[in-house]
Formats: structure tokens, sequence, C-alpha cells
């Protein structure tokens, strides 16, 4: 496996990483139809945790058999599968060095009364299961983001001692209102605390124009940093994550009409945006028609900018 130029740029701003590290962060980014572009789709199927079972998978009862996502990412041409532990043993033999994974090693449910994660797996987990990474995620604005700061801080130093990449969703919950958890102030705040805890790989959602904080909007107005279209956002979060030094991914979100993912595909493209992670909106319609959706993702990634 040669390495582009691109990609061998984005390996060079990770400079305190070993080379088991940078060859876990290449695997991911020389794999499937988007090899060696420097950008990703990556399916990730943790919504059984997060929502329950029926409202994930019967829409689709294929989704059910955790093979189903693994067939589904690898015929995609995907960079990478991202599951928790139980969906991952089940095809970790049969799809072995098929697409890397990662490992989501902490999980919520819809079931409890407050927004926390437990932690699900372990950096020995993943690297049992030949994952490229683990995941996690953190609640910037929420009771338990410092406890989660201070785990996925464990985690990390664990996980990039052996050679794995991190990857962390990085969600705003809690001291804010519901149009501040992707406001475009908070989403760069949470994208920028990713960064700092040494994530090499973040995942938020796409933002709105909205701005949550008094102060953050004086800051705004006064240097005029342009958030009116959802391309000049994807790009300030870009900034935001150490001048475009980081990886950042984009969440499909709730289910949504193929062309409005498309024309937001678009936007996270021109605005800079590594790429895409996208679950509900492809496991959930039968196969070929989220194959279909797939590769009209990836052909708009392959696009020049």
């Amino acid at each position: 496996m040669k390495l582009t130029r691109k990609v061998q740029n984005i390996l060079s701003f990770y400079e305190s990483d070993n080379p088991g590290t940078k060859t876990n962060i290449s695997r991911i980014l020389m794999s499937g139809k988007l090899a060696g572009t420097g950008k990703m789709v990556i399916l990730p199927v943790d919504q059984g945790f997060e929502h329950g079972p029926a409202r994930s998978f019967a829409p689709n009862p294929a989704a059910y058999d955790p093979t189903y996502h693994y067939k589904l990412a690898i015929d995609a041409g995907l960079n990478a599968y991202a599951a928790p532990l139980g969906m991952l043993e089940n095809g970790a033999a049969t799809f072995a060095g098929a697409i890397p994974t990662i490992l989501k090693v902490n999980s919520c449910n819809s079931l409890a009364t407050s927004k926390n994660q437990a932690i699900t797996g372990s950096v020995r987990d993943a690297l049992r299961l030949g994952c490229s990474a683990i995941g996690f995620t953190i609640y910037p604005g929420s009771d338990q983001a410092f406890d989660m700061m201070e785990e996925i801080r464990e985690m990390s130093e664990e996980a990039k001692s052996y050679g794995l990449a991190v990857v962390m969703w990085s969600y705003p919950r809690g001291s804010m209102s519901k149009d501040g958890e992707t406001a475009i102030d908070v989403t760069a705040y949470a994208a920028h605390m990713a960064t700092l805890l040494g994530a090499h790989i973040i995942k938020v959602k796409p933002p709105t124009s909205f701005i949550e904080q008094d102060e953050a909007k004086k800051v705004y107005d006064q240097c005029k940093i342009q958030v009116g279209t959802l391309a000049q956002r994807i790009a300030h979060i870009k900034e935001s994550c150490f001048a475009g030094r980081r990886l950042v991914v984009f969440s499909g979100g709730a289910a949504k009409g193929d062309s409005e993912i498309i024309n937001e595909i678009r936007e996270i493209r021109d605005g800079g945006g590594d790429g895409s992670i996208i679950g509900r909106n492809t496991f959930q319609r039968p196969r070929e028609e989220a194959l279909k959706l797939l590769n009209e993702v990836i052909q708009v990634y392959l696009q020049r900018d």
C-alpha cells in the first residue's frame, strides 16, 4: 500500500504519534473507494445501544444481523465500520482484514434518566478484534463532561501506546438550549475540546447558524466570522481544529431524503470537511437503496473542491 501525498501530509500533522498509530490512521484513509483522497465515509452502528433494537433496525429487519453491517460497509467501499463490542465480535473473524474497524468503547441508552455514557469496551478488546481505532463520546456542557474527559484521557493514552487511533464523538448536552446543541459556536467549541483531548478524528453534527453564547456572538460579529452557509460553518469547524490539522467528519443525523443528504454532503465537501459518518440514513434502508445512496455520497467526495 503506497501512501498518497495527501495522506502523507495528513499523517505529518500527528507529530507525537508512534508508527503503529500512524499506520492505523493510514489504514482508514487508504481503504475503500475514497482511498488516498484524504476523505472518509464511515458506517457507525451504535444506535441499538442509543435507541433500542426496534427503533434502530425494524425499518430494515435484515439489519438486526451484525454481519449485515460488515457486508454493507465493505460492499459500499467505505473507509471504516464503527460499532460497540458485541456488534464487532459477531463478524470479527469472518471479516478480519476486510475493512478497518472502530470499537465504540462507551455508550448511553434512552432508558436512562440522565445523559451519561458507560464504558462498554476496552483497548484490549479493540486489539483482540483487530480494530484500527477506539471511538469515544463526550458530552461537553453536561454534568458528566469532566468525568468523560478524564476517562478518555486514560483510554486515549493506553490506545496510543498500543498503536491505535482515537476517534471522538463530541456532542454538546446539558447547559444550553436545544438549539444550542448544534449552534455554530457550541459545535466549534465541542470540536476544539475533542482536538485538545488528543483525538485523531473528531465527529460532530453539522452546525446551524444559531449562536448560543452571548459572549461568543460578540466575537463572531466583531471578527466577521462567516456562518451563513453550511459550507462556511464547516470551514469554521475545521479551522477550530488546529487550523485544519485534524480530521473532522460530520454525522448524518436523523432520517432524511436523498436529495437533502446529498446537498448536505456537497456543503461539507465545499467547506473542507474530511468526510461523513452515516448510520441510520443507510442501514435503515433496503440494502440496494443504501448502496446506491452511499455510492452517491462517495461520488460527491470524489469530485474536486
